[in-house]
């Protein structure tokens, strides 16, 4: 099976959508959203696609595009469909060639439930995916990454490392420290994101990402 990346957060709006840019940018590989919500305010596959500067990366449809900006169970519920986890795993085998990285970006975090009884987590062990958690500084958000952090030790699940975003903060030193997991970067506040930004931040990833998945 080719390798899978799979991007979560210790909350939302931390800034997943950017970082799962600058990794498939880094990568050159293909990014996937499988269950989009929120789709009133736009869909992250096409800010993706806009960011991206390589011809290499393909990004592929959403298999649910849901209009409620809520968890993906309750915005499949608002639209009384379920969201089937089943289907995501065999569709990313079906999308994924052989040799090509794939990038999948969850929604929300580790613990959001995409139906009544599966969450995020879930699907990241049965994808076989290694980890990527971005973290963003804010008041609480040492103690969302480190139960982040031990909720992907206790499952199994394998842990790349943590890519912050935002302004730095002292405490990213104790967040990888306390959590056993490596820091792979940090993405800047930029006033404006564009492809120019994305190229940048992925070549200073690059080398750590590189050599965590060797």
């Amino acid at each position: 099976m080719s390798e899978r990346i799979f991007i979560t957060g210790i909350g939302t709006g931390v800034g997943k959508t950017v970082t799962a840019a600058c990794i498939t940018e880094a990568l050159k590989a293909d990014y996937w959203k499988p269950v989009q919500t929120g789709l009133l305010e736009g869909a992250d596959t096409d800010t993706i696609k806009e960011l991206l500067s390589n011809d290499v990366s393909v990004c592929h449809p959403e298999l649910w595009k849901l209009e409620l900006p809520a968890s993906p169970h309750l915005a499949a519920r608002e639209e009384q469909v379920k969201i089937e986890p089943g289907a995501i795993i065999s569709r990313a085998a079906d999308l994924q060639p052989v040799g090509r990285r794939l990038v999948i970006e969850g929604a929300g975090g580790l613990m959001v439930p995409l139906n009544d009884d599966y969450f995020t987590a879930d699907l990241i062990r049965e994808l076989g995916a290694k980890a990527i958690v971005v973290a963003q500084n804010y008041l609480g958000s040492i103690n969302h990454a480190l139960l982040t952090a031990g909720m992907l030790r206790r499952l199994g699940i394998h842990v790349l490392g943590w890519v912050f975003t935002g302004d730095y903060h002292s405490n990213e030193d104790d967040v990888v420290k306390w959590s056993g997991y490596p820091k792979i970067g940090r993405i800047p506040r930029a006033q404006h994101v564009d492809k120019s930004f994305v190229q940048q931040q992925a070549q200073l990833l690059s080398a750590n990402l590189h050599s965590l998945l060797a």
